[in-house]
């Protein structure tokens, strides 16, 4: 077993994650973990790059460098924090921060910020990045790339499985015994309720769902948001902040409706667009890993609206739910330097498997 560490940051720009894990690729081993928040200054730049502003080649540059130091400073803390040095990690997956996923079109690319250069000279250990763009050059999406980590550390049931990733977005791994792995996005996680709750509570998030539970669904709102055509494409797909926006959401709000009452029905969109797809395959165990498995409503409603499934999450399989993303770049770290695909065609619809990522040596 070698240690590799890995790093994330989604897309609902809510922190760092950290972790450490030991594996040779079958086993993976978490053995220790840390998280920070990114600093507001940061994270409002990121945010309005992702919704499309506009910024200088200058900015571009020195939001790059930043966020490579912030991801070499929350290694040098998880290291100090486990007694491990640098010597003793192979290497360092890390995600980097997406600010644009456009995986459809003539020109298809995902970008993610955050310099592997910095984070490898800063540490001192082998940084990994850019994992998504060889599985697009080769015809796939880029994402989601978590299922080949959740199909090798979850994949050994002998029912039906599903794991949702409610994140910013939400996506799904298919995990039926005897079978490949599926996966893709299917709607907003978090992403929408975090927007509103932020607009009307000051709070970044709603802890234990206490704006979301004031709140009835509007059957009127939640119709409109998942009329969303998107919703419809069949796989492979994936999303992000470049149609889940602010904007996409205004477009359908009515003139008056009480702000409680729209957080509450986000919440039943995110349940439902996920439910909606969990349902089109044999009864089993639905896992969630995730932000959204801290919220109760969400907990509920899905619970609610897959009478016939067992939910609950991935902590209860044996894996750290808030942990499970950082997990998988850590083990697609490992794939990587050892010479091993990390795509699974059949989720991102690439032409083959792929090694991935850009390797960045620190000397």
């Amino acid at each position: 077993m070698e240690l590799f560490i890995g790093i994330m940051s989604g897309t609902s720009l809510d922190g760092i994650d950290a972790v450490l894990v030991a594996t040779n690729g079958q086993q993976v081993e978490l053995k220790a973990g840390t998280r920070r928040p990114f600093a507001a200054s940061l994270r409002q730049r990121l945010l309005n790059l992702a919704a499309g502003g506009t910024i200088t080649a200058k900015q571009w540059g020195e939001l790059d460098t930043e966020l490579g130091q912030a991801y070499a400073d929350i290694v040098l803390q998880l290291l100090e924090e486990s007694g491990t040095r640098a010597t003793q990690v192979r290497a360092i997956g890390c995600h980097g921060q997406t600010v644009w996923h456009q995986p459809l079109g003539p020109l298809p690319f995902s970008l993610q910020l955050g310099d592997a250069n910095r984070l490898a000279a800063q540490t001192g250990i082998v940084a990994i990045n850019d994992f998504r763009r060889k599985d697009m050059a080769l015809g796939g999406q880029g994402a989601p790339l978590v299922p080949a980590f959740h199909q090798q550390v979850l994949g050994n049931s002998n029912q039906m499985r599903i794991l949702v990733n409610i994140g910013g977005i939400a996506n799904i791994t298919v995990l039926a015994p005897g079978q490949a792995a599926l996966g893709y996005d299917v709607g907003p996680g978090n992403m929408l309720m975090d927007v509103w709750c932020k607009h009307h509570t000051g709070q970044p998030y709603d802890k234990d769902a206490a704006f979301g539970l004031q709140g009835q669904v509007d059957p009127s709102l939640l119709a409109r948001l998942l009329a969303e055509p998107w919703l419809a494409l069949p796989p492979p797909k994936s999303t992000g902040r470049e149609l889940f926006d602010e904007a996409w959401l205004a477009a359908r709000l009515p003139a008056t409706l009480a702000p409680a009452d729209v957080q509450t029905t986000l919440a039943e969109f995110t349940a439902s667009a996920i439910a909606n797809e969990v349902n089109k395959w044999p009864a089993g165990e639905l896992l969630v890993c995730g932000g959204g498995g801290h919220n109760p409503l969400l907990m509920r409603r899905l619970a609610a609206l897959l009478p016939h499934w067992h939910v609950d999450t991935t902590n209860s399989a044996g894996v750290d739910m808030d942990a499970m993303e950082a997990m998988a770049f850590a083990w697609l770290a490992h794939q990587t330097w050892h010479g091993l695909p990390g795509n699974l065609p059949a989720v991102t619809g690439a032409s083959r498997p792929a090694i991935l990522g850009a390797i960045h040596l620190p000397d």
